[in-house]
């Protein structure tokens, strides 16, 4: 699967959801829902509250996205 038609942008997290989602703010103030990336979930990587990431969003849905690092 083709990889190369996804948005990046940064966030932060606004609050924790079940089962790793995540409500993340975008700079532009838009809120998108999240998961972490499977190398993330991998590598037991921790997120919480005021915690900015990077996102990879598809263009086709701007309501969720993919946290792939954390920024700190």
């Amino acid at each position: 699967m083709a990889v190369d038609n996804t948005i990046e942008t940064e966030g932060k997290i606004t609050s924790v959801l079940a089962g790793t989602m995540f409500r993340v703010e975008l700079g532009n103030k838009h809120s998108v829902l999240a998961h972490i990336s499977g190398k993330m979930r991998k590598r037991f990587i921790r997120l919480t509250n005021g915690d900015r990431v990077k996102l990879e969003m598809s263009p086709y849905d701007l309501s969720k996205a993919r946290i792939v690092y954390r920024l700190g």
